[in-house]
């Protein structure tokens, strides 16, 4: 009986122990694994745990950059719980747990909240509060994004992280005095960067992106005169954490208690790394992030990107910066190669307010001005700016008028800006709060001579060059002012061309042009409309930025966005053949040994003085014979002690002439022959590379020929030819960074041409299966054909064993990358796959029925579809297609065709007009 209670006993033990272990691990899972909101003091989050809000918006874990492949680099963050990828705050941002360690989120025994190796307990992040043996202290993340240390028996919490974030400002966040937003170093580390986000000290309402402590953007709240752009109305409204009086102020229709709100989860503000403010929403229908408003949006809108008096204009590409009329580059060098950071300067090291005059500005942005004060009229603001020798500038605005029920009503005063320092921060054409602005110069320093035309906007316009009638010199009046933009057009047959830049030492101008009109004076040498009638000539230079050039291109800068798809066009003035016009002799003041007087044609022009003749490259008139240099000296009178004349022997006069004639003839037969010589050398450079670029031309078009035509003999091919050095400078030489994927005929690279233009680059390799026949086929047959849903062939290269096809490049690459890819195809609806094969079935009946050609793909399949950037399919790949007489309906063929997966399939026997296109798209669609 005793044995038998001692048995049981040993028993009910073992279940007991049993039981405990069960309960330790279950426990142990639960606090480890659990998904919950709240973690509790001596509770842990390992790596594979989590806290997830409530209601399941944002999620606590740890994680690993995506590109950290071969030394992942361990931290703990909060992202969303639907998008993992989207990091909003990040606790050990710098200093990140090795991959070989094994950490832990906790509250330590101090109280503070860690992330700790669970073996060695080495912390790598802490909340830093004083230490405290409490342990009712709690976290909880919330459902905005926020985690809270809290403690059970204090009324407040003792740590949030909306007070102290990392790079995304969140709703529920208020951004004050003490609130920073610091961007990442990289998309893929989260380590503190270069920039920072923060209220500016110049005051409410007012906020500053930095870069190492120095501005990079300004930006406001709408209604005040600033430098800083203006920020959309609601993003204030987020940063003050929906203030009511905000919202009152600007009556702004947003939801009550807007932090409360699922909706304002779908929104963030973040500080790139690029050192943009961005401001995402998420869009529920395509479940991705929408870049709604972003600043700076390009180089103008970098604070002060043009120095002091230096003007930015992003409509300028290339040529961003310029000093205003009157000033130089304070450091030419740098300003040359695209550091315009130093500003402008003065001309003149003083002025006098005798001879001051205000240069008028249209339409520009300007920074923060010294004082304002109210005046009666715009005279009483510019007497006083020029009663000051301080005042650099002024601008002056007229008091509002309002009219109701036909009584007008004045709202506000007349005012005065006065700037009494450098002013800065200028950009031209600022539509949206531009302002007019009257900047003082020296009058000396903008008209050099009395037909020297006034100052369009930003821009000198130096003589012979005309923007009207009364001014310059008539020959070069091809120039239009803008003067309400301030902008100088010049007058081609073809329309207005816009002129970013003028150089007078230089006798240069820059014209911008279209893309494709660079392609098309790149290819033809010369510039359409510039008429060989008028005083200029082309310099051969397409200038695509700063220090940048093609060919035989000069550069100068680096921009944003839309006007990188522009090209600079550079050409020369020649100097003035005839004298200045005049109407009176007051005119010619500016020319001496000249006086006003009637031509042949009758004209009045500052003829020069007998003995005298015009130079224009000078602009004078020079003396006959006389034509000194820098290093002679010039000639003295006879002293009055020596005799005026003197006699000279015989032998002298004679030997002394012929020896000085013959001496001469020398020189001048030497100078003739090496000037032959010279010319003889270029003219056989010359002609050596045009017999290289021939030769080239002639070897490719023969290379082609010689393996016979898909068409009669004689058709051209219709696309351009490009060199293959453009094609290694487009691609990084290909790069694998540039490199789109591999297709059955080769690789294909990403190609950036001049101006951000992207080309699709297939390079055969030398084991394609492509020969020479299917690369003639693709270069004819796509030259020939044109449709919407038919890849366009931009250009083709042959360079030895190198054969190379430039096509437009497509976004979302081919079919068979959704069709075949889970994640992918979940985003094919049927209302795309609808009109994919609709688009498809087009082409196909294109080729078919309704081209000049009539054409045979054979070797349609999904990695030969590409989706452009708005999902509109383009049949791509006619390295074996097989064209058929413009009467037949049919023809037999053996090549093998294509299969859904790509891979070679059936034969098909042959192909009639009637072959329905539907049914095979469908099946290519429907999987």
């Amino acid at each position: 009986m005793a044995s038998h209670r001692r048995t049981l006993n040993r028993r009910s033990s073992s279940r007991c122990l049993l039981s405990c272990v069960f309960f330790f691990l279950a426990s142990s899972l639960h606090v480890n694994c659990y998904p919950g909101d709240i973690l509790k003091h001596g509770e842990f989050i390992s790596e594979s745990g989590t806290l997830v809000s409530a209601e399941g918006t944002f999620e606590l874990r740890f994680f690993t950059t995506r590109n950290d492949t071969t030394s992942p680099k361990i931290f703990v963050g909060i992202c969303y719980k639907w998008d993992r990828d989207t990091v909003v705050w990040v606790a050990n941002r710098d200093n990140p747990l090795p991959a070989d360690v094994t950490g832990v989120f906790r509250i330590a025994e101090d109280g503070n909240l860690k992330v700790l190796d669970s073996s060695t307990g080495k912390q790598y992040w802490s909340t830093t509060l004083e230490r405290s043996s409490s342990t009712n202290r709690t976290v909880k993340l919330m459902d905005s994004g926020n985690l809270v240390l809290s403690d059970d028996h204090m009324p407040t919490s003792l740590w949030e992280s909306f007070k102290n974030p990392t790079d995304t400002f969140l709703s529920g966040m208020k951004m004050d005095e003490n609130l920073t937003l610091t961007s990442w170093q990289e998309d893929d580390d989260p380590g503190s960067g270069l920039y920072t986000f923060k209220l500016d000290q110049q005051g409410e309402g007012h906020y500053v992106v930095s870069k190492k402590y120095l501005p990079h953007w300004k930006g406001r709240m709408p209604g005040t005169f600033s430098s800083s752009d203006e920020m959309p109305y609601l993003i204030p409204y987020l940063l003050s954490n929906f203030s009511e009086s905000v919202k009152h102020y600007y009556k702004i229709d947003f939801p009550k208690n807007p932090s409360k709100q699922r909706s304002s989860n779908f929104i963030r503000l973040v500080m790139n790394n690029t050192g943009q403010l961005q401001y995402l929403t998420w869009d529920k229908t395509k479940r991705i992030w929408s870049l709604t408003w972003s600043k700076p949006e390009d180089e103008c809108g970098i604070y002060n990107y043009c120095g002091k008096f230096g003007s930015c204009n992003i409509n300028n590409w290339p040529f961003l910066c310029k000093c205003l009329p009157g000033f130089k580059p304070t450091h030419p060098v740098d300003w040359d190669s695209g550091d315009f950071s130093g500003g402008c300067i003065r001309n003149l090291t003083s002025t006098s307010n005798k001879i001051d005059i205000f240069l008028s500005l249209k339409m520009m942005k300007v920074s923060d001005p010294y004082s304002d004060f109210k005046v009666a009229n715009e005279t009483e603001c510019e007497t006083s700016c020029l009663e000051s020798s301080q005042c650099v500038a002024y601008s002056y605005q007229e008091a509002e008028n309002i009219t109701e029920r036909g009584d007008t009503t004045t709202v506000s005063d007349n005012i005065c800006w006065v700037w009494n320092e450098n002013i800065g921060d200028l950009q031209e054409e600022y539509k949206h709060l531009g302002r007019n602005l009257c900047v003082r110069v020296a009058k000396a320093d903008i008209e050099s001579t009395a037909r020297t035309c006034e100052p369009c906007g930003t821009y000198t316009i130096p003589y012979p060059l005309s923007t009207g009638q009364d001014c310059g010199d008539p020959m070069y009046f091809i120039f239009d002012c803008n003067n309400s933009s301030g902008q100088v057009n010049f007058k081609a047959p073809n329309g207005a061309q816009r002129v970013v830049s003028i150089d007078p030492s230089a006798r240069n101008i820059v014209i911008q042009v279209e893309f494709q009109e660079y392609l098309d004076a790149r290819n033809s040498r010369i510039i359409p409309w510039l008429n060989e009638s008028l005083p200029f000539f082309s310099t051969s230079k397409f200038i695509t930025d700063i220090g940048n050039s093609i060919g035989q291109l000069k550069g100068r800068a680096n921009a944003s966005r839309q006007s990188k798809n522009k090209v600079g066009v550079e050409f020369s003035w020649k100097p003035p053949l005839m004298e200045p016009t005049c109407t009176s002799s007051e005119g010619c003041k500016d020319w001496p040994n000249s006086a006003c007087n009637a031509t042949i044609d009758g004209k009045l022009r500052c003829l020069c003085h007998p003995n005298f003749r015009w130079d224009g490259s000078n602009l004078n008139c020079t003396k006959e014979g006389d034509f000194p240099t820098s290093s002679e000296e010039p000639s003295k009178e006879p002293s009055k002690d020596q005799p005026s004349t003197r006699k000279i022997p015989l032998l002298l006069i004679v030997v002394l002439p012929l020896a000085c004639v013959t001496a001469l003839a020398c020189i001048i037969i030497f100078m003739y022959i090496r000037k032959m010589a010279k010319r003889q050398e270029v003219i056989r450079e010359k002609r050596k590379q045009a017999l290289h670029a021939l030769d080239s031309e002639k070897h490719v078009k023969d290379l082609i020929d010689s393996v016979g035509s898909i068409e009669e003999d004689g058709q051209g091919i219709e696309v351009p030819f490009f060199d293959l050095d453009c094609i290694l400078a487009a691609t990084n030489n290909f790069s694998d960074a540039n490199r789109l994927g591999q297709g059955g005929y080769g690789p294909v690279y990403l190609g950036t041409f001049p101006g951000g233009h992207e080309i699709a680059v297939k390079r055969l390799s030398s084991v394609s299966r492509q020969g020479l026949q299917e690369f003639k086929n693709e270069v004819v047959l796509i030259s020939k054909l044109q449709h919407r849903n038919l890849v366009r062939l931009r250009g083709y290269c042959i360079n030895g064993d190198e054969k190379i096809l430039l096509y437009e490049y497509m976004p979302n690459r081919s079919l068979d990358s959704f069709i075949f890819d889970k994640n992918q195809s979940m985003l094919l609806d049927w209302n795309i796959r609808f009109n994919i094969i609709l688009g498809i079935t087009r082409g196909l009946l294109y080729l078919h029925q309704d081209s000049r050609l009539r054409i045979i793909h054979r070797d349609l399949k999904t990695s030969n579809i590409l989706l452009d950037e708005e999902m509109n399919p383009k049949i791509s790949d006619f390295g074996l297609a097989r064209m058929v007489g413009g009467k037949e309906t049919g023809d037999n063929t053996t090549r093998v065709a294509g299969t859904l997966h790509g891979d070679c399939g059936k034969k098909t026997g042959c192909w009639t007009q009637w072959t329905n296109p539907c049914g095979r798209v469908a099946m290519l669609i429907s999987s």
